[in-house]
């Protein structure tokens, strides 16, 4: 056989014989570490089977407990979780806004049945959602509840003793000294109490360690998850939110009947809502007037008169945005504003069939606002028929004018203001038993008014004119008097100061097990060969630091005052040195003899 074709074949036996030398080397580690080297965690250990455990359905279950109750499942429930949750913000829930998912069903109909399938219109509440949600929570338990029992019995426990080789260490030193060996033990161990390490002496070694406030902080997180996972379920199932929107000098009273729309948890009574009631005295708005800024609110101010209860004082509140209303529990947040022109219709007859002002929902940052006027009882014509008007209605706060070629408001304050009105007369729609939304006009069943032109009955109107409808059937004016409303959201989420609890810990523990490092040191003394006492010190910790062996160094250089260095004894010559000596006197002995 040639050269080239053994070459392979010592190759791999060198290869085997190297990995089979480092396996004896990390069994010989971990037999001379012992337990030194174990639980510095709380993690169970890996199950390295690879299957079931036990036979028949009990190892079946037991197995699967072991792999739901990982860490790693738990993370990959957690992920799961936060991914579930970006369809409920991508895709309009029922439990929100109905109209909106309505809107969108309407516009999407051909992956809309998917999505109901799915539940992906009310995915908080589908069962998928909550089968990861169910499958996370009992995750965590599992995991927390014995790694919390471990933990207990670490605190009650000892350090365990120096290993019988502490050179295998990642960090170790040592030196000679002449103090006895029990000095250097009491002092070590002063030293290292005054470090707060734990600390006891085991046979010729001080045994300590130091840092189980890293497992504390790691169950603390897994705890505070668990606290937000719960504070989750009691927001959902408990919560209550409800919007409003309230004219100048209209009020509120905080019950189920007074809410524009009103959404609730599964477990919520409406006896829980909170007793109070609250008047819109006025609204102020202030804006940029020049600049890039332009028409950016610079005050967004509603003040308020609300009292707790059926008798409470009144009290005077300001509310902004981001400083909500705090009463019993309730907050009552501002969430938007606008304009309520006030308007008049009269009948055939001159009688006054509506007065008020009629809030107009905005349609741009400039305030541009469109709704609907409608008078639903008491209108009859010229000829004393009973019938019933809609007017849609478009208001703008500051008209730019006829010459600038559009209707919509160049600022948002009430600078111009005008509205402009399109007149129906007929049926709208009340009798029919459907939900109709309040700011729109449903003309289907209605006709409108002609003009001279034939088209329908429009005019822009400024404060003080009026709109005379054809043929006697009577006439709307806009009034000078123009109102802001502001809408409110009063919302009850009991679970809110859990999530922060749990939210505040999360961080804490997490700071906690990510910057303590837990780890061991060992001082053995004892006595050497010549007498001198032999100090070794090593240390071990959870994983690679560089701290550690600075750390190491630092307990070394406190220690040499009371265990002062020794000087190393002669060096032996050695046996190789003697016979190359020895052989290179007998030629010079053989010469001599010569001579």
């Amino acid at each position: 056989m040639s050269k080239t074709e053994a070459a392979p074949e010592e190759a791999s036996q060198t290869a085997a014989e190297l990995a089979e030398a480092g396996a004896r080397e990390r069994a010989a580690d971990e037999r001379d570490l012992g337990a030194a080297g174990s639980q510095l965690s709380t993690a169970p250990a890996e199950d390295l089977a690879g299957g079931p455990v036990g036979i028949g359905v009990l190892g079946w279950v037991r197995w699967f407990w072991r792999q739901l109750t990982s860490m790693r499942v738990a993370l990959v429930l957690l992920l799961l979780l936060s991914l579930g949750s970006i369809p409920g913000s991508l895709i309009p829930q029922s439990n929100v806004d109905e109209l909106k998912v309505a809107d969108f069903q309407k516009r999407h109909d051909t992956i809309s049945p998917v999505y109901e399938k799915l539940g992906m219109f009310h995915v908080y509440s589908s069962v998928w959602f909550s089968a990861i949600y169910i499958l996370l929570f009992v995750s965590l338990i599992g995991c927390i509840v014995p790694r919390t029992w471990q933990f207990i019995g670490q605190l009650r426990g000892r350090p365990p003793g120096a290993p019988r080789m502490l050179t295998r260490l990642p960090a170790y030193t040592t030196w000679r000294t002449e103090a006895e060996p029990e000095q250097v033990r009491a002092a070590a161990a002063a030293m290292l109490k005054k470090r707060r390490f734990r600390t006891h002496v085991v046979g010729d070694a001080v045994a300590a360690e130091k840092g189980y406030l890293r497992e504390a902080g790691n169950l603390i997180f897994h705890v505070s998850l668990i606290l937000i996972l719960v504070a989750f379920a009691v927001g959902q199932l408990f919560k209550s939110e409800g919007g409003k929107l309230i004219i100048q000098g209209d009020g509120f009273s905080n019950t189920l009947t007074q809410y524009d729309d009103f959404k609730s948890g599964s477990l919520f009574k409406t006896d829980d809502l909170a007793p109070f009631s609250f008047t819109l005295d006025r609204f102020d708005a202030t804006y940029e007037r020049s600049g890039p800024n332009r028409g950016t609110a610079r005050e967004f101010v509603a003040h308020v008169t609300y009292s707790e209860g059926a008798d409470g004082k009144p009290q005077k509140k300001d509310i902004e945005v981001n400083k909500p209303l705090v009463v019993d529990g309730s907050k009552v947040y501002l969430l938007a504003h606008g304009y309520a022109p006030s308007v008049t219709v009269k009948d055939g007859r001159g009688k006054t069939v509506f007065h008020g002002a009629v809030p107009l929902l905005p349609i741009d940052n400039n305030i541009s606002s469109s709704g609907a006027i409608k008078v639903y009882d008491g209108y009859t014509d010229a000829k004393g028929r009973w019938d019933q008007l809609g007017f849609a209605a478009f208001f703008v706060p500051t008209y730019g004018g006829k010459g600038n070629g559009t209707m919509f408001s160049q600022f948002p304050a009430l600078d111009f203001p005008v509205l402009n009105v399109g007149a129906y007369h007929g049926s709208l729609g009340v009798n029919s038993g459907l939900p109709q939304n309040v700011y729109q006009l449903d003309t289907e069943k209605m006709k409108p008014f002609k003009d001279d032109q034939g088209k329908v009955l429009k005019k822009t109107l400024l404060p003080g004119e009026t709109l005379d409808l054809p043929e006697g059937a009577g006439s709307i004016t806009f009034d000078k008097d123009i109102k802001q409303w502001a809408s409110f959201q009063v919302s009850q989420q009991p679970g809110n100061e859990l999530a922060l609890t749990g939210s505040v810990l999360a961080i804490a523990g997490l700071a906690g097990s990510l910057f303590i490092q837990r780890r061991r040191v060992w001082v053995r003394a004892v006595p050497g060969k010549d007498g001198v006492t032999v100090v070794e010190m090593a240390g071990l910790g959870r994983s690679e630091s560089a701290k550690l062996p600075e750390e190491l160094a630092d307990l070394a250089v406190t220690l040499i005052p009371e265990a002062p260095t020794a000087p190393d004894p002669a060096p032996e010559p050695a046996q190789d040195q003697v016979a190359d000596s020895a052989d290179s006197a007998e030629p010079a002995e053989a010469e001599g003899a010569e001579k």
